[in-house]
């Protein structure tokens, strides 16, 4: 009996790192970010169907704790909890978010002489840019990806494929037809892929996006002169607070930081309401404006080790007049099976 205790216990030692290899890694944020993501889960479906409450998501509440946010449209928004489940409900107003494709004139005028993002730029054109679909107004090109053979343009579906309704093999434009692009003089590549959306509140939409089949004597992968350069081609997960920065038709180069993550949303488009599940909010509403709509998010590690620098975060697709919405950059190359075509 006791040479097989003995030879029990042997056996239980030696098992006990093996198990440990296998053992599910700890969450990673600060303490209580996953339960408040769990129970935001649990919620978002009656949360959402409050008249007025544009989205739910995890950030962080006045004293630093993971907190539910709830958006909503107006400030007049009744029935909403202070809590759930003991986590603290932060309610801010957003506005109604609405998928960014119409543009607008750019901001001020820069100080120096620029590149103007809604120019036609010599071929290779250079991301961050006026791009489309004849049929759409004007997007941005978010960033030059490749399966390792061709390289594509990547934006969104509602900038490419005119929300579900364009064919496969349609030109893309620099640039955009708002912005004087027509074809074929201004044909850049052609439509090759996109998600659908599905235009309904109880649908689980993670990605607006599309691919452009392109060649490099057509299409580069820096941003113009005055942006942030070449994205990484490796990427970052969304972080809350992380620092982030975009270059895009309508503004330009802007900064702003991550300010929930795993978020819900309603987004209005012109072919009616989608819901998105797992986005990115980002602050200030300054970082983008009609028109930016498929532009590349990257980190913004100012004074960090360069290799942390312009990872791709996020792909830009919606947002209001206070927040910007992007889709998580992994979910849009994993969907087409491409990466980055960066540095």
């Amino acid at each position: 009996m006791r040479k097989f205790f003995l030879f029990a216990m042997i056996c239980l030692l030696l098992a006990w790192p093996v198990a440990s290899v296998y053992a599910a890694p700890p969450p990673s944020g600060p303490p209580g970010l996953e339960r408040a993501i769990e129970v935001k889960e649990r919620h978002e479906k009656a949360l959402l169907g409050i008249p007025g409450v544009a989205g739910a998501a995890v950030g962080f509440d006045g004293y630093n704790r993971p907190s539910i946010i709830i958006f909503t449209e107006t400030r007049q928004v009744h029935g909403l909890p202070e809590s759930l489940e003991g986590v603290a409900v932060v309610v801010r107003v957003s506005g109604k978010f609405v998928a960014l494709p119409k543009p607008e004139n750019p901001g001020k005028p820069p100080k120096e002489p620029s590149p103007d993002p809604t120019a036609r730029f010599e071929r290779p054109v250079p991301i961050g840019v006026s791009t489309g679909h004849p049929a759409i107004t004007a997007g941005t090109i978010g960033a030059r990806v490749t399966d390792g053979t061709n390289v594509y343009a990547l934006s969104n579906n509602h900038v490419y494929a005119n929300e579900n309704k364009a064919a496969i093999g349609d030109p893309v434009l620099q640039p955009g037809t708002y912005d004087g692009g027509t074809a074929p003089a201004d044909t850049i590549g052609y439509l090759f892929d996109f998600e659908p959306i599905v235009f309904s509140t109880d649908a689980s939409n993670v990605i607006d996006a599309a691919i452009a089949l392109s060649s490099t004597s057509l299409l580069g992968n820096a941003t113009p002169s005055d942006g942030y350069g070449t994205p990484k081609s490796s990427t970052a997960p969304a972080s809350i607070n992380m620092k982030v920065k975009k270059y895009g038709r309508t503004t330009g180069l802007t900064n702003g930081q991550v300010y929930a993550i795993e978020a819900t949303v309603n987004v209005g488009y012109d072919a009616g309401v989608a819901r998105f599940v797992h986005q990115i909010i980002i602050t200030p509403g300054t970082f983008s404006a009609g028109g930016d709509s498929g532009s590349l998010i990257v980190t913004d590690a100012k004074g960090k080790n360069v290799s942390d620098r312009n990872k791709p975060v996020g792909l830009l697709f919606a947002g209001s007049s206070l927040f910007t919405i992007a889709n998580p950059i992994d979910s849009v190359l994993s969907r087409f099976g491409m990466i980055i075509d960066g540095e």
